[in-house]
């Protein structure tokens, strides 16, 4: 007999179905062969069946039994075709009642004993189910919370195979006899912008044009390199600019959630991403590490920093090539990772925070101290960031020595709870403004967005003309000016851009602009 059960594969960060085909035969020697491009995964799962099929109070009859997982051109990975298997086997061998489930995608790894075991990237399926219109959706009970966030589908948690044998073996009876699993309820998440309390802008001495130039890249979505001695609190902005960012909206909130879900980096305590994700890679981080890669496709820090912020401290210590594979990232917001069996395309739209020394020792251009360096020293430091990567880091930043009268007086310093505010209040104009476009902040304008939404009178345009040649600016070292002359204008509620707020921008590029 043949048994259809539907369940999902995820490719990249997207879900496709795959139907699993169960067909006992009586014919031929007893076997248990499944077929369609299985890994060590799948291939293992016939053991994995087998037990939770005895243990649970039921038989794996002694035919020939074969699975198929289609499309068969597609490569199946991982555990999660154990529960539909197992399901399918039930139904094929008659211990379960043969019924139409086409309606309903299964998906979850089997202990030996029957439990149904917490699976990586289910929230990518539970979108392909909604999205292809089937009505339930069986995943295991240890992955509600992550399922929890899409509405307008039945999201059935499974405890163990017997369970689930139950929820269909007594679906005829009367409603007081039956053992039905209950599906659970969708749960509206509340966003927030906390991340450690330990960091708070209140507590950094001094810096208050660092502070001001990173109010405006979080409120923008600007990338930041800042530049200093050791010690002036470079490390202790960048740790503290979490604290004001600006609130995930919904969407951004599953976009990043499904990232996590697919590197397996979500957990019970932590089964939803709330808040913009902090990723802080060292620098002796890989290619494949910072980027993404593997043989089978697996997202990098870029990716997991997406909608988020990603912290390279001792930025030019990182190795060349792997600070020049983010240059097509930084500007187009995603990566794809091509293979022999087919590309994935994996989002990365993060705020870069980059911290460095100005040389060697650190102190090139100190007020108090000597630096030590040749100067041949510091020029091959210096270039150890090409100009293009530099060209697309929209604000550099000096980070001067904080000065003794700083450090031992009294001091009082804004909150990171009210310069969030302000963040808040500019990001939502910018809400406002891109409603119906693709895109959230001013940092992702492309040049048309920038003609429509970044007009300049002609004292601005002139400020920029001078800019220009003064600066020696590239063209897109003279777009994204201009960008973060429109965030200024947000944070101060300024519907135009004025000639101020671009002076303010022009202040955040180097002297000499590669």
């Amino acid at each position: 007999m043949l048994a259809k059960v539907t369940s999902a594969a995820v490719i990249g960060l997207d879900a496709v179905p795959i139907t699993v085909e169960v067909d006992i035969a009586a014919m031929g020697l007893p076997s248990f062969t499944i077929v369609g491009l299985p890994d060590k995964a799948v291939e293992e799962s016939k053991e994995r069946v087998r037990a939770a099929l005895k243990n649970s109070g039921a038989d794996l009859p002694p035919k020939r039994i074969t699975v198929n997982l289609a499309p068969a051109d597609l490569p199946k990975e991982g555990p999660a075709y154990d529960l539909p298997i197992a399901l399918g086997i039930l139904m094929a061998s008659e211990q379960l009642t043969a019924r139409d489930l086409s309606d309903s995608i299964f998906l979850g790894e089997l202990s030996l004993d029957g439990s149904v075991r917490r699976i990586w990237g289910v929230l990518p399926c539970v979108l392909l189910a909604r999205e292809k219109k089937f009505i339930n959706c069986f995943i295991p009970k240890e992955n509600i919370a992550e399922a929890q966030v899409v509405d307008k589908i039945n999201i059935f948690p499974v405890a163990n195979l017997k369970q689930l044998f139950n929820h269909y073996s007594t679906s005829h009876l009367p409603e007081i006899n039956r053992k039905q699993i209950v599906p659970a309820k969708f749960q509206k998440q509340k966003f927030t912008n906390i991340h450690d309390s330990e960091y708070d802008f209140e507590n950094i001495r001094g810096q208050e044009s660092a502070k001001r130039a990173l109010e405006i890249a979080a409120a923008g979505g600007h990338n930041v390199l800042m530049k200093g001695p050791p010690g002036a609190g470079k490390t202790l902005m960048a740790r503290s600019f979490a604290t004001i960012l600006p609130k995930l909206t919904f969407e951004e909130s599953l976009e990043v959630t499904k990232i996590y879900s697919v590197a397996n980096l979500l957990n019970q305590s932590n089964p939803i991403i709330l808040s913009r994700p902090i990723r802080s890679p060292h620098h002796t981080t890989s290619n494949i590490g910072l980027i993404g890669g593997g043989n089978i496709p697996r997202p990098g820090e870029i990716s997991l920093a997406h909608r988020g912020v990603l912290f390279l401290d001792e930025f030019p210590e990182f190795p060349r090539h792997v600070l020049e594979a983010l240059r097509q990232p930084m500007e187009d917001g995603h990566v794809t990772i091509s293979r022999a069996a087919g590309s994935v395309k994996f989002p990365c739209r993060f705020t870069l925070i980059a911290a460095s020394n100005p040389c060697p020792c650190g102190f090139f251009g100190d007020e108090t101290r000597n630096c030590t360096c040749m100067p041949h020293m510091i020029t091959r430091y210096q270039k150890r960031i090409s100009g293009p990567i530099l060209d697309r880091i929209d604000m550099h930043i000096s980070v001067p020595a904080v000065k003794v009268e700083k450090l031992t007086g009294k001091f009082q310093a804004e909150s990171s709870s009210q310069i969030q505010k302000r963040v808040q209040r500019a990001r939502d104009f910018q809400l406002k403004r891109f409603k119906g476009l693709k895109i959230t902040s001013n940092s992702e304008m492309n040049n048309k967005q920038l003609k429509q939404f970044c007009n300049l009178d002609d004292q601005s345009i002139l400020l920029l003309k001078q800019a220009i040649s003064k600066l020696n600016l590239s063209a897109r070292a003279f777009h994204r000016v201009i960008k973060i002359a429109r965030t200024i204008a947000d944070l101060e509620g300024s519907i135009k851009i004025q000639s101020n707020h671009v002076a303010e921008a022009l202040q955040y590029r180097p002297q000499v602009d590669s």
